[in-house]
């Protein structure tokens, strides 16, 4: 059989409150050549009864003990047949029904890149719309972007499968980090929809509950990639846009 052109990866574990949109946003896709794999590490809740409502042929379920999340999703690569693949983790979705037909366009329009990315809103757990991702996806991705942190997130950067690898287990809050810079290394060629937003992505996910830990361990991933002094004064330009943010919002906020 041929194979698909995307391999969509959701990795779960007790996501029975919001599985349920990540499945409805894949099933409403009009772009149809694609396969959905769910990596669920043995839930405990309504997470496969929900699957199981959701049946395709385009769908398989492995439910078995794992290791965190970026086992999970390195297992989930090992049943891939693809040519890319997306990561749309529970809670997460493709913007709106035509998603997959925008990337699946941008495929043939661009000559088959190795990467295609696009911008991200961020939502509640309820799927509400919170505001778009703080950092904006470049016109013009290259490997030296992610040195500015992770300009795209995850879930909007779709990549070529004979250039991926596997995510690095030792990193627990910023393996997808690290891994989005080994694919742009292995990158010859970058499609960007920099005006398209292609995926909700759920405000509360790991990273975000864990956001101290996760900085830390992506300061050391930047220092490794892109050298400590400069990953260095780039973090304290990072501060004094933070806390400029921050007082931005607190004027907003006193003069309404």
């Amino acid at each position: 059989m041929k194979a698909p052109l995307f391999s969509i990866i959701t990795a779960t574990y007790n996501a029975g409150a919001t599985i349920g949109r990540t499945l409805e946003s894949i099933d409403s896709q009009t772009f149809a050549d694609y396969e959905h794999i769910i990596i669920d590490g043995a839930s405990t809740d309504k997470t496969l009864d929900i699957a199981a409502q959701h049946t395709d042929t385009r769908r398989q379920v492995i439910s078995e003990p794992d290791r965190g999340l970026y086992d999970a999703m390195n297992k989930g690569l090992g049943y891939t047949s693809g040519q890319y693949l997306i990561y749309l983790n529970a809670g997460d979705k493709f913007h709106d029904a035509q998603t997959l037909q925008r990337i699946a366009d941008a495929i043939t329009d661009s000559g088959d890149p190795d990467i295609v990315y696009g911008q991200t809103d961020i939502v509640d757990d309820n799927g509400n719309y919170i505001g778009p991702r703080h950092l904006t996806a470049p016109d013009n991705l290259s490997l030296s972007s992610f040195a500015q942190g992770m300009v795209v997130c995850h879930q909007a950067f779709i990549v070529k499968k004979e250039i991926v690898g596997f995510y690095n287990t030792k990193f627990r809050y910023s393996a997808d980090y690290e891994w989005c810079i080994r694919c742009l290394q292995r990158s010859h060629k970058n499609t960007g929809l920099a005006e398209t937003v292609l995926v909700d992505y759920l405000n509360e996910g790991m990273t975000t509950r864990n956001r101290g830990k996760s900085l830390r361990e992506r300061f050391k991933i930047m220092a490794y990639y892109y050298g400590f002094l400069p990953t260095l004064l780039r973090h304290i330009g990072f501060a004094a846009r933070a806390f400029k943010r921050k007082l931005n919002k607190t004027r907003h906020k006193t003069t309404r």
